[in-house]
């Protein structure tokens, strides 16, 4: 190769590009008899742009799906859309435009940039959420689970936004107001559809066993999240008769510590007191306007209203506790009912405190036994019981088992399992989202849409200049005739949830006939995905929610496949440093400049205040827009500072000097590749650290520690620069283009085309990785220490499992030792194979 320009990446990246669309290079073959590999990273929503946390996110999974394509395998990976969502119908209002053509507009922009990167994707599975090809399937697939018992419709409590008329998620609530309108939230009873995943609960939790391949913090995570707790139901009884509240515990131990029974506003007990109770009414209808969500429960202030009513404690009938309807008390928890125990819950005793309620000890941490609880901070460690009778002086776990039992013997309760785990709510009231294809008869009640009836698909004119759900005031859309009797009905208006949409996009990818959702036999043969690459905030909702679905179709027999991703990696952010002005508006980075330990605003030369480095974001405008980089130093560059920087588990700081140094790099490399001498001659030592290496990264990729991989690519640029010209150096610099493949693929494929004569032509992609010889991960020769009088005098490189003899020979033969010597008596050689030889005067 004699071309020794720079590397021009403004022509090579789309050259290849264009040259493996071509080629169809990285279509996968569903019959292929290669071993498979599906490589996966979470599909984006289609925002309008790229950010450069998506581009470290794919770059991370091109690397793996390049490097198995090298190693053999038939690689799946593929890349769609996760395309409804509020966002459209914010932009439809915002911008008088519709949310498909946003969306699709979106889709085209973002697709174009990521090809600008040069992955490695099979563009052919492309799919979006929006489309009736895929949706249509999902209307499908969510009627089979109806038919099989999983999906129902039921009352329940929702946080209701009353500006823009909708369902909020509870992750749209921000402290206690719509996240969009600002609107205080209230929580409102409507009929909803649920998926019952609560059936599933406990296999989705010991399936977390099997699922060694993914970080402990997300199984953690979900265990949490699923909050399996053996307790005890039972009755506090109204004095002098057979009726009462059932309570669930997950602390029967702290019984004698009661101190009060709390219902929910809901509570069928507070809704009969209700109806002759103006003030309770009032004070139920402020508990609806609270939030739903565990973190709003736990902070709001904890407010209740003494209904009158006692109850008989379960284990001593004379004594009577009062009952409160309580604001962080809710009906979709438990038996909408619990008892306060004060001392042993932090939000008992708020509540205590605040009405004035009895607080008594009933576990011990040491010495202090006084049934008397001072303070403010409940103690809810490990302890011994005191104060409760017969149970004093067990611990926690004895008085559990030992309350559960006197229960059932006495018949006033029952020992059971609860989850945290609730049932999905998938309703939304919203347009851009998968119509439910069900129709409501006023004979027939819910009807199914037949299936030659689907895809229900969603009606185009449709407008969002009046807040709520379009489709509940289109003129024609919801009505049509019932497909059971024939009258008049009304099709369901409300659409799913998006987080169904991305529930099963990974089988679609694998398999996509037009007549159903998926072919079984074709899916199984890539599933489960063999890496799953994304962010950690989905740990619980969508990967929970995926792990559900597929569970789900395996239980109707739709698929022999139980859990959807074998092997997880959460990546870390990006993160850039931030930047404002003397008032404190924040700057984009190409708004200032550093003169020494000085930030300036460019254009006034006003100071700038230089923050902290932070996770990139439009607010704080500090955020580096993909094309810019790439239109400046090219993809290549832009993919190996995505993976050289830090491990990618962790953050990684986004900086000019950093993206300058990869560029350098990039043309260091061309330039390595066109220094093929044709010299014979082997060097020994660069073929060992050239197999070595080519045994380390590829362990490295294999690991996802991308990060090391680079490292030791460096490692080996800087041996082949300092070696001299001989056929091993010729072999290291074609070894070291292939290592650098999939990370740089465009550079490769050009150098590689200029080593084609050599190289036999064909793409790079399409090249083996390199093979290692065994006989070369092994060092043959040793460094050893020589010593004189225990000082270290010289080092000597001398081959491996040299005799002893040799050793010392070799160690007296040194200048440097025989000045330590100098002349004096030697009265014995200590020698250390392989490692030291002292000499002792």
């Amino acid at each position: 190769m004699s071309n020794v320009e720079r590397f021009n990446p403004h022509v090579a990246d789309a050259r290849w590009q264009n040259i493996w669309e071509e080629r169809s290079s990285f279509v996968a073959d569903d019959n292929s008899p290669k071993p498979r590999a599906y490589v996966l990273e979470m599909f984006p929503y289609p925002s309008g742009r790229i950010h450069i946390g998506h581009v470290r996110n794919y770059t991370m999974g091109d690397v793996l799906a390049r490097y198995k394509r090298m190693t053999g395998h038939e690689v799946l990976h593929p890349m769609g859309w996760d395309a409804f969502g509020m966002p459209a119908e914010n932009a439809a209002m915002e911008k008088n435009v519709h949310p498909g053509g946003w969306t699709r507009d979106n889709i085209a922009n973002m697709k174009a940039q990521l090809k600008r990167l040069g992955f490695a994707i099979d563009w052919t599975r492309e799919l979006a959420t929006c489309e009736p090809e895929y949706y249509g399937h999902e209307q499908a697939l969510f009627l089979k689970l109806y038919a099989a018992g999983l999906v129902y419709r039921k009352e329940s409590a929702v946080n209701w936004d009353p500006v823009d008329m909708t369902v909020l998620a509870n992750e749209q609530v921000i402290d206690g107001k719509g996240w969009r309108s600002g609107a205080p939230v209230e929580r409102r009873k409507l009929s909803q559809w649920f998926l019952k995943i609560t059936d599933f609960a406990d296999e989705l939790l010991i399936g977390l066993g099997s699922l060694d391949q993914w970080p402990d913090k997300v199984r953690l995570m979900q265990e949490n999240w699923i909050g399996k707790s053996q307790g005890l139901k039972c009755t506090f009884r109204f004095p002098g008769g057979d009726d009462g509240i059932d309570v669930f515990t997950t602390r029967p131990d702290t019984m004698f510590g009661a101190s009060f029974v709390a219902i929910a506003a809901d509570h069928p007990v507070a809704q009969k007191l209700a109806s002759n109770a103006p003030d309770l009414q009032a004070f139920i209808e402020e508990c609806r306007k609270g939030g739903t969500t565990a973190a709003d429960i736990e902070t709001a202030e904890k407010r209740g209203f003494n209904t009158g009513l006692t109850v008989e404690h379960p284990l001593d009938p004379s004594w009577h506790l009062p009952v409160y309807v309580a604001n962080f008390v809710l009906m979709d928890y438990g038996t909408g009912a619990v008892f306060g125990c004060p001392a042993h819950d932090q939000r008992d005793l708020d509540f205590a405190r605040k009405y004035d309620l009895p607080v008594t000890r009933v576990v011990a941490d040491g010495d202090v036994t006084d049934s008397v609880f001072v303070g403010d901070i409940a103690f809810t460690g490990p302890g011994t019981i005191v104060n409760s009778h017969w149970m004093n002086g067990m611990t926690i776990d004895q008085a559990k088992a030992d309350v559960i039992a006197r229960a059932q013997a006495e018949g006033w309760g029952m020992g059971q399992t609860q989850y945290r785990l609730r049932d999905w709510g998938v309703s939304r009231q919203r347009y851009w989202g998968t119509p439910i294809p069900i129709i409501h008869c006023q004979t027939c009640g819910a009807v199914p849409v037949p299936d030659d009836q689907l895809p229900v698909t969603l009606p185009e004119d449709v407008s969002f200049d009046i807040p709520g759900n379009p489709l509940d005031r289109h003129p024609t859309w919801s009505k049509v005739d019932c497909p059971s009797c024939g009258i008049p009905a009304r099709r369901e208006t409300d659409t799913l949830d998006t987080f169904v949409d991305s529930s099963w996009y990974f089988i679609r990818f694998a398999s996509q006939p037009h007549d159903k959702p998926f072919d079984r036999a074709v899916a199984e043969k890539w599933l489960p995905v063999d890496q799953y690459i994304g962010g950690v905030e989905h740990a619980i909702l969508h990967l929970l929610y995926a792990r559900f679905w597929t569970r789900a179709l395996s239980h109707i027999g739709l698929i022999d496949v139980k859990e959807p991703f074998a092997s997880l990696f959460t990546q870390g952010m990006v993160t850039h440093q931030t930047y404002q002005d003397a008032k404190g508006t924040w700057l984009s980075p190409d708004q200032v400049r550093r003169e020494g330990d000085v930030w300036t605003i460019i254009d006034s030369g006003a100071p700038a205040v230089a923050g902290r480095i932070e996770k990139m974001s439009k607010s704080k405008k500090n955020v580096v827009d993909p094309d810019d980089i790439v239109d400046q130093y090219g993809a290549d560059a832009v993919r190996w500072f995505m993976l050289s920087d830090s491990p990618p588990e962790r953050d990684l700081e986004w900086s000019e000097a950093g993206i300058e140094g990869c560029w350098r790099f990039v043309q260091r490399l061309w330039r390595l590749t066109s220094q093929v001498s044709g010299a014979d001659g082997a060097d020994k030592a660069l073929d060992r650290k050239t197999h070595q290496i080519i045994a380390g990264v590829g362990a490295d990729i294999e690991a996802l520690a991308f990060n090391k991989a680079v490292a030791k690519i460096y490692d080996l640029a800087n041996a082949i620069e300092k070696a001299a010209p001989s056929a091993s150096r010729d072999s290291a610099i074609r070894t070291i283009l292939l290592l650098s493949s999939p990370m740089v693929p465009h550079l490769a494929e050009e150098a590689w085309t200029q080593l084609g004569a050599d190289m036999g032509g064909g793409l790079i992609a399409d090249a083996a990785w390199p093979e290692v010889d065994p006989t070369l991960l092994e060092e043959d020769e040793v460094t050893i220490a020589i010593q004189v009088r225990g000082k270290l005098r010289d080092t000597l490189t001398v081959a491996k499992g040299l005799p002893q003899a040799e050793m010392e020979a070799l160690a007296l033969a040194s200048e440097k030792v025989q000045h330590a010597i100098d002349g004096g008596d030697i009265k014995k050689i200590i020698v250390v194979p392989d490692r030291l030889v002292n000499i002792v005067l």
